[in-house]
């Protein structure tokens, strides 16, 4: 379906997960493929809240090959909430989630091929949140963001585009019962939804789609739920 054949991908938080699905279904269709995690990978391991970092595996990937062609930032962000995150851990957060793809791009601006496109993962949670939420929440938030300036200013050399996630089940998990029918789609989805969409953003198909956030959640931020809907009830010890 793609032929990604001579193309360099470059895939943060690739170790496992999401990310891990990306890095391989890019290989499968044929693109080289670097990546950069806090796990032990092939490529290299790295914490890229650092700049050092990110300064050090962006020489690697520059020195190995003549050009980039898709950069996913991928990592995700420290999942704390206002009780409990402290100052530095929620700027850890941003650093993870927010400054380190704007950071790569910048990086990789000279050597991004002809054709090149970013594609920035969010989260559904950048349009709504749970309580205890808000270091993930505000990375998720600023990354979607981060999207659309990046596509403005990169116009015409890189085409730049964001993945909002819903329930991801990184262990393929099958969910029967509520779980599943209360997403008009009907099931819980898996990293290869996720990957799907990024080949398709990479691709040719996808040439005139830039700047743009694709929700991926099985409808779920598009159905209203209203006290009393389906056997749902708002309580007073909800709502503390």
């Amino acid at each position: 379906m793609f032929d990604f054949k001579n193309k360099v991908a470059v895939v943060t938080g690739g170790a496992n997960g999401i990310g891990k699905c990306i890095a391989d279904t890019f290989k499968e269709y044929g693109a080289t493929v670097y990546v950069i995690d806090i796990a032990e990978n092939s490529t290299f391991k790295g914490d890229i809240a650092d700049k050092d970092t990110l300064e050090a595996f962006a020489k690697k990937v520059i020195d190995e090959c003549s050009g980039v062609d898709f950069l996913i930032n991928n990592a995700p962000p420290l999942f704390k909430g206002i009780t409990d995150c402290t100052y530095e851990e929620f700027c850890y957060a941003l650093n993870v989630g927010v400054t380190a793809a704007f950071y790569l791009t910048k990086l990789f601006m000279p050597c991004f091929n002809k054709g090149a496109s970013i594609v920035n993962i969010s989260s559904s949670r950048d349009r709504m949140s749970q309580r205890e939420s808000e270091s993930y929440t505000a990375a998720k938030g600023g990354i979607h963001a981060l999207t659309h300036a990046l596509a403005v200013s990169l116009g015409g050399k890189v085409r730049v585009n964001s993945i909002s996630p819903g329930w991801i089940d990184t262990n393929y998990t099958v969910y029967q019962g509520p779980d599943a029918t209360q997403q008009p789609a009907g099931r819980v989805g898996n990293p290869k939804d996720i990957a799907n969409a990024v080949m398709y953003l990479c691709s040719d198909m996808a040439g005139f789609i830039t700047g743009e956030n694709l929700c991926i959640d099985g409808g779920m931020t598009k159905q209203m739920i209203y006290h009393g809907d389906y056997g749902w009830n708002l309580s007073e010890e909800n709502e503390k």
